[in-house]
């Protein structure tokens, strides 16, 4: 059948808009192609994404592992720090701390001068605390000084009983300058081991009124007496020579007297353990004068 002119036309139109079957195709594998460029572009993407966060999970993890190794060096470093602190505060605090040989239990002796430091109710437990450490069996603790009476009479029950606590022998003592003192009457049997006089300034004479005071008047108690001279004819029970020139005095030292050592006239802590030690060994006793050169001199 003939076609009219203008269905010519629109069959030319129809076949010009008309895809081939193998166009078709190409237009297919072309879009194939770029879906898959897209998607292997995004794998990519995604591939790098993931690497970066294992890099930075990596780098995390490896910065926990400094940072705790950091912190057990530095747990480690004041350990050690703090332990040799406390070696030195210990050796420091203890230095005079030597294994004296003293089988037979002799007294040694710490002596308290108020004169050098106060010793009160406030710092007393120091006191007993080092006395204890430093392995001293008795104190002589100054109550009594140039005519004056320095604690009242609880103070002073509270330092014989707190003393006898820790099985220290607590003795009063009582320091003269002068011949009109005399020993008060009220310091007698609050809980003393014992009464030490330290007169060595004053007259013989009254040496020896005030000792047999002391025996007169101390009934349950030990007397005891101090004295710089290294001959005299006192007889207490306990004689206390004060040896502090220790070489020139050893010829003094012997089982009849308690002997002295002084840590404010020695050099060093060898010295000191070796005049305590002589005196133990070879006199009835040893006292150390006093607690406050003792705890300068760190011995």
């Amino acid at each position: 059948m003939g076609l009219q002119p203008h269905q010519e036309n629109w069959y030319v139109f129809f076949a010009l808009l008309r895809v081939p079957p193998e166009d078709q195709d190409l237009n297919f594998d072309f879009f194939r192609i770029k879906q898959d460029s897209l998607s292997k572009a995004s794998k990519k993407k995604e591939t790098k994404a993931a690497a970066r966060r294992r890099e930075a999970e990596k780098s995390r993890q490896t910065g926990i592992i400094l940072l705790v190794v950091v912190i057990v060096a530095i747990i480690a470093i004041a350990a050690v720090v703090y332990l040799h602190g406390s070696s030195t505060t210990s050796t420091n605090t203890t230095s005079g701390i030597t294994t004296f040989t003293n089988p037979s239990n002799k007294p040694v002796i710490l002596y308290v001068n108020q004169g050098n430091g106060v010793v009160n109710r406030t710092n007393f437990p120091q006191l007993l605390s080092f006395a204890k450490a430093q392995h001293f069996n008795t104190i002589f603790f100054q109550i009594y000084r140039s005519g004056q009476l320095l604690f009242s009479t609880s103070d002073l029950e509270y330092f014989a009983e707190a003393a006898g606590l820790q099985n220290i022998s607590f003795f009063y003592s009582l320091y003269f300058t002068n011949s009109s003192q005399s020993i008060p009457n009220s310091i007698y049997n609050l809980g003393e081991k014992g009464i030490n006089l330290d007169m060595s300034t004053l007259p013989v004479s009254v040496q020896s009124g005030l000792l047999a005071t002391l025996k007169l008047d101390l009934r349950n108690g030990t007397t005891a007496v101090t004295s710089t001279n290294l001959t005299t004819t006192l007889k207490p029970e306990w004689l206390i020579l004060e040896t502090y020139d220790f070489a020139a005095d050893q010829q003094y030292i012997h089982s009849g007297i308690i002997a002295a050592v002084e840590p404010l006239a020695l050099n060093s802590t060898q010295e000191y353990v070796q005049d305590v030690q002589y005196s133990l060994s070879n006199s009835a006793g040893v006292l150390v004068f006093d607690y406050y050169g003792l705890m300068k001199t760190q011995y």
